[in-house]
């Protein structure tokens, strides 16, 4: 049996050095709207069609993170730099559990929540190093 129940996809997150430019592409090309983002103390822009949100942050040079896991230099194994680097996120409805399973799997993670929603996140690493979030589902 599956560790998280009700898995959907949340969004997809990347980085640049301009989110403008990266916003006003996706908004031209495939229709995107942008919608009100939390702040969260540092630059970001959310796009959604629906069924599709994207969220586009501000890229931090000393983070180390690579823009994939094949173009790092070294292993990046800090998954509290997540929040602000690609990763995918899935929605759950059993955000507790499914926390506490990822810890006795000796999965490192870092959780924190949405500024001002009710909604806390999860984030770590696939054994391949690509970044995920699971966030709870907004009560």
């Amino acid at each position: 049996m599956a560790l998280a129940i009700g898995t959907c996809l949340n969004h997809i997150s990347r980085e640049s050095s301009n989110n403008r430019r990266l916003a006003d592409f996706y908004k031209e090309i495939f229709g995107f709207e942008e919608i009100e983002s939390p702040n969260f103390g540092f630059n970001t822009i959310w796009i959604s069609l629906p069924g599709i949100t994207m969220h586009f942050i501000d890229r931090v040079p000393d983070s180390n993170l690579p823009e994939g896991p094949y173009s790092a230099t070294s292993a990046v194994k800090d998954p509290s730099h997540l929040a602000r680097g690609h990763h995918v996120c899935f929605s759950i409805s059993n955000f507790d559990s499914f926390v506490q399973s990822l810890k006795e799997k000796g999965i490192e993670t870092f959780q924190r929540s949405v500024p001002g929603r009710n909604i806390r996140q999860v984030f770590f690493f696939d054994p391949d190093g690509n970044g995920l979030e699971v966030a709870s589902q907004d009560d």
